[in-house]
């Protein structure tokens, strides 16, 4: 008799083993999770996938199609994994939807301790989930949503003062040491829509069509290809159409030469000052992209790994793609899994050329 039971429950491991969802419930994948549920019939307990108890022995292993079929076959919810509530990635966003929402209506900036302790969590534990799940820390997140509220009270506020007031800074000393990183200008100009704000161009042409190189005082702010310099000028005027624009001289001619030149040649390089602006999110994702070297490629999904936020690859093809100066932050050396080619904010082409050129010096 327990010759049989042994057979049975030997087979009953066999095929367990080749079931694709037994190697998700080792890998404790958490995407898993919601799509089927397992059972151990020496305990009696039915769990999620991801559920980090021990490994049962696979012979004693049966699956279910729902939480209704497993409690139906006799077996009760894991007090560990807790089956019948909420996925952890999912109650995981739902908190850090929760603090960001505290985060937005505070006049203060709170400190981590103080949002870990509103997360009911450890200060680690939450600073891991918080930047996982949005791409950015905490005080990233509170500090790009303080800078978009100070740019909406410039606009709605009678003064500047009263803008930094109503923004939620105890002092103008405080607000004045952040102007400059928060709305890359002086608060006045920014009031008046920027209108006070040169932007040096010039337009030049290379072997991938017109190029067009734009630059703050701070340093570039713009480079973009096409085929028409008149709509890379139009593109221009629309991206700061209450800056004044200025063309450049000779020494601006330059810093063009030197575009076109790392274009032709990527072997040259290109190490030039960068006046971007962006979402938190989106600096962290372009500062990435320049770490790829030359003649070789990334994915978007290692991207999103690197800067910390695994499922964020949406966002890291959305960062791609409002890069705003081509070459310089080398969003064309981000590739599909299958090393295919997406879509490029300045033609498919120009991309497949410029990669073909770095394979070819690297």
């Amino acid at each position: 008799m327990n010759t049989l039971v042994a057979e049975r429950v030997k087979k009953a491991a066999a095929t367990v083993e080749s079931d694709l969802r037994w190697r998700r419930v080792l890998s404790r994948d958490r995407s898993a999770d919601g799509s089927f549920w397992y059972s151990v019939t020496t305990t009696g307990v039915y769990c999620r996938p991801s559920c980090p108890s021990r490994t049962a022995n696979p012979g004693n292993v049966r699956f279910h199609a729902s939480i209704a079929a497993a409690e139906a076959a006799g077996f009760r919810p894991c007090l560990r994994c807790k089956p019948r509530e909420p996925a952890l990635d999912a109650r995981n966003a739902e908190t850090v939807a929760r603090i960001c929402r505290l985060i937005e209506e505070v006049e203060e900036i709170p400190s981590l301790s103080q949002l870990a302790e509103a997360a009911n969590l450890s200060p680690g534990y939450f600073h891991r989930i918080f930047k996982a799940t949005t791409g950015v820390t905490p005080k990233a997140y509170a500090a790009h949503h303080r800078a978009r509220r100070m740019r909406e009270k410039l606009r709605e506020q009678a003064t500047v003062t009263e803008a930094i007031y109503a923004a939620g800074f105890n002092s103008s000393g405080r607000f004045y040491e952040k102007a400059g990183e928060m709305l890359g200008m002086r608060p006045t100009d920014y009031r008046a829509g920027g209108a006070n704000a040169e932007i040096r161009f010039a337009v030049g042409k290379c072997s991938l069509g017109s190029l067009l190189v734009a630059s703050s005082g701070k340093g570039v702010c713009a480079i973009m290809m096409g085929d028409d310099p008149e709509a890379l000028l139009r593109e221009l005027q629309d991206r700061f159409p209450k800056s004044r624009l200025i063309g450049g001289d000779a020494a601006f001619e330059k810093l063009v030469g030197s575009v076109v030149g790392m274009i032709e040649t990527p072997s040259l390089g290109l190490d030039l000052p960068l006046d971007v602006q962006g979402t938190a999110f989106q600096q962290r994702v372009w500062k990435a992209l320049r770490a790829i070297p030359a003649g070789t490629t990334a994915t978007y999904s290692e991207i999103a790994k690197k800067i910390g936020a695994p499922q964020s690859v949406r966002a890291v093809a959305g960062a791609c793609a409002a890069n705003p100066v081509a070459v310089a932050i080398p969003c064309h050396r981000v590739v599909h899994k299958d090393g295919s080619l997406s879509g490029y904010r300045w033609g498919i082409e120009r991309k497949r050329a410029l990669l073909d050129r770095e394979a070819e010096v690297a």
